[in-house]
């Protein structure tokens, strides 16, 4: 009988956070990381990764996996580019967890709801109450906290800051895409987002997309995000590096129902309707996603126009939105105590074709912005702990759960993951099946009726003080 289930031998193990930077091999048992170090004896597969870095398994902390946006194929996409756990950022939770049961391919995935007018919440103010009760209804049916979509949906101010504050009166998950119907998901939206959640924990979304030059040059709001963020240390907060965003297509009463769409129309001289979609599409501005060989792709021109008519406009699309300078700024700046400013390497992606953590991130190493300590950092360790799973993910510490991510740095991909000590990806061909859901109490029942594996987070462990979690474990 093998020793382990199974052993990656002789790659650089990079473990920022158990201080571990060296050549070694990595044992996975029973689902955990069972050794690290020259290991002896066999096992059921044994991996030679030689040549190749071992880091925990990347956690990205943003994307999309629901019917409404993302679609069912970003599971597969996800397990392509590495990732072993992603945070569904909008829901409705019911979807995610239904495609994670038809479609896991064996990644850890959660997801926080989104507030609604006219779907979980009725109108664009809800109160204390009416907000309680949707986090209740979304807990248990499998989320773990809420999301409010300012660039999309709006809130007033006052219903922003109730949802933040009971979120955080709950220990639950919460995050702003921000913006309400006072300021858009301008560099002028972060600094109302800051006040709105009052010392508060809060995950600011993609922090880079209210960086577009908007208001000011995009670098200078690049510096003024770092500023607000840094004056608000209870603040988690994620960046993406693809210069384009992904919003929904669908349009209602002659108009796309997202203002992100409408907005972007606005930004490429289009007009915010159903005509000016049509427009912008013919005209290549919009790019429309289409699902390709079981992943979803950019497509525009007629071919887009065709797909998104075809599917009466219900469909995600793509706009060329974010400016080089603060992309790349925002990854990679720190604070003088060494510390990003910006926490996490996110990708916005899932089903939304930019999950490219690996494919944009590496190249920063290349370039000596990033170490490759600090990748890890930003691309697992730093989203495992603001998910408050720190304990179980986002390092590889003995007892820690066998999700591991090998990368190649000569040709910056992935090429080989485990998640929960089961092999995911390896070379391009996924192998994992089904899902963990990272649920609280609320919703194991839920998930677990579905036919989903659970892993339970406590309330006040998501989003805890950024500087006491993030000190090294060794």
């Amino acid at each position: 009988m093998a020793t382990y289930d199974a052993i990656l031998r002789d790659g650089l193990v990079v473990d920022p956070a158990n201080g571990v930077h060296r050549v070694a091999d990595v044992a996975l048992k029973d689902g955990k990381v069972a050794a690290v170090g020259s290991v002896s004896g066999d096992a059921t597969a044994e991996h030679d990764v030689a040549g190749r870095v071992v880091m925990p398994g990347i956690v990205d902390l943003h994307v999309h996996l629901s019917p409404w946006l993302g679609g069912a194929e970003g599971h597969r996409m996800l397990a392509l580019a590495g990732v072993t756990t992603a945070l569904d950022m909008a829901g409705p939770v019911e979807g995610v967890v239904s495609l994670a049961a038809s479609h896991g391919a064996g990644l850890n995935i959660a997801c926080i709801d989104y507030l609604r007018p006219g779907h979980t919440v009725a109108g664009e103010d809800p109160g204390e109450a009416e907000l309680a009760d949707t986090l209740t209804r979304a807990q248990k049916a499998g989320a773990i906290g809420l999301k409010l979509l300012g660039g999309h949906f709006p809130l007033t101010p006052e219903a922003s800051a109730a949802a933040i504050k009971v979120a955080n009166d709950r220990g639950a998950y919460v995050a702003f895409h921000v913006g309400t119907l006072a300021h858009h998901s301008t560099i002028d939206g972060v600094a109302e987002a800051c006040e709105l959640t009052a010392g508060g924990r809060l995950h600011m979304a993609h922090i880079n997309s209210y960086c577009r030059g908007q208001v000011r040059e995009a670098i200078v709001e690049g510096e003024e995000a770092m500023a607000h963020l840094r004056a608000n240390p209870a603040i988690w907060s994620e960046s993406y590096l693809a210069p384009f965003n992904g919003v929904s297509a669908k349009c209602a009463g002659g108009a796309p129902e997202s203002l992100a769409t409408r907005r972007s129309l606005e930004r490429g001289g289009y007009a915010p309707t159903e005509d000016g979609m049509a427009a912008a599409i013919a005209g290549g501005w919009a790019m429309i996603h289409a699902t390709k060989d079981g992943a979803i792709v950019l497509v525009s021109g007629d071919e887009a126009l065709a797909l998104w008519r075809a599917r009466d406009t219900n469909i995600g699309a793509s706009f060329i939105s974010n400016p080089p300078e603060p992309r790349i700024r925002l990854v990679t700046a720190t604070e003088a105590d060494g510390r990003f400013s910006v926490d996490c390497l996110a990708t916005d992606g899932g089903g939304i074709p930019r999950n490219d953590i690996v494919a944009r991130g590496l190249p920063l190493v290349r370039l000596d912005a990033l170490t490759l300590d600090g990748f890890v950092t930003k691309a697992s360790w730093a989203p495992a702990v603001a998910l408050g799973i720190g304990a179980q993910k986002g390092h590889l510490g003995l007892g820690a759960d066998g999700d591991v991510t090998v990368l190649d740095m000569a040709e910056l991909k992935p090429t080989m993951s485990y998640a929960n000590g089961r092999l995911v990806m390896r070379d391009g061909a996924v192998f994992g099946a089904g899902s963990r859901m990272i649920v609280t109490a609320a919703g194991e029942r839920t998930c677990r009726d579905a036919g989903l594996d659970t892993l339970t987070v406590e309330p006040g462990a998501m989003l805890p003080p950024r500087a006491e979690a993030m000190a090294p474990r060794h």
